[in-house]
């Protein structure tokens, strides 16, 4: 049996832990990242406003880039008195950025995303809205980006130097949850109480570990396996000097899993 570390926000974290439960390992929960409302609402709101058709512009495109992000977005409709995006409200198109995001826009707008990448990164994505970068009657189209705060820059450039209008509009941070860090330093205060490896679900939770570590004065010992979930993560991984023993082939905890299974029964 093996101990893995689970740095994902707590919402998330169960179905990760489970299917490692299933498999007669030990999940180790400890989470990275905790979700906060962002620094203002006032850009998604304007956002919303424009989408629904209470503002001064439309948007063709509503883009998802990750399943927090449809929660945040689906939390403020509801604040602002609509529960669902139903097509009566907006009819334009929706795309997610893999199999969960789609998902949870299905659960909790009431509709089914028009795209989804055959990858659940955001090249990808850029990849498969080019297609739609121009209007039938030849105008721009108007992508709204609802993401993290610190969300990457990759799929807005890309959209933007095709031509297009992209208005990003935050809908929560992540944060250091701060009552990780006794837990952190607890938990590699010793070799017996090493997890046998670490599963790195986003760049954030890489990020976010690695602040926990320095803030508890404790090192990641070289003995613990490190998982990616994709190559943005493992990049992330790199640039803090603590790069993957693995990386899953597809975005995806199934497959995150079983790289976590081919690394330990390779490593231990």
């Amino acid at each position: 049996m093996a101990r893995v570390l689970i740095t994902r926000a707590p919402h998330q974290a169960s179905v990760l832990a489970d299917a490692l439960r299933e498999l007669g390992h030990e999940p180790v929960l400890v989470p990275a990242i905790e979700l906060a409302p962002p620094t203002s609402f006032a850009g998604l709101d304007a956002a919303i406003a424009d989408l629904t058709g209470q503002g001064s512009e439309g948007f063709h495109w509503l883009v998802f880039t990750s399943a927090n992000a449809v929660e945040a977005f689906a939390a403020r409709l509801q604040t602002l008195g609509a529960p669902y995006l139903d097509s009566e409200m907006w009819d334009g198109s929706i795309a997610a950025i893999g199999p969960a995001t789609a998902r949870a826009v299905s659960k909790l707008l009431g509709r089914e995303p028009s795209l989804t990448p055959s990858q659940a990164v955001a090249e990808s994505l850029a990849e498969a809205l080019l297609p739609y970068s121009v209007q039938p009657d030849g105008s721009p189209t108007r992508f709204l980006l609802v993401r993290a705060e610190q969300g990457r820059e990759h799929l807005p450039e890309v959209l933007r130097a095709a031509g297009t209008q992209v208005v990003i509009a935050s809908a929560y941070r992540t944060v250091v949850p701060q009552e990780s860090l006794p837990k952190i330093r607890s938990l590699f205060e010793g070799a017996s109480s090493y997890p046998d490896a670490i599963a790195f679900t986003s760049s954030s939770t890489a990020t976010n570990l690695a602040a926990l570590l320095e803030a508890g004065g404790v090192a990641l010992p070289s003995s613990v396996l490190r998982v990616s979930i994709g190559p943005v993560t493992s990049q992330t991984l790199r640039e803090l000097g603590l790069p993957p023993h693995a990386e899953a082939v597809e975005a995806t905890v199934p497959s995150l899993v079983e790289a976590l299974l081919q690394v330990l029964a390779l490593w231990r």
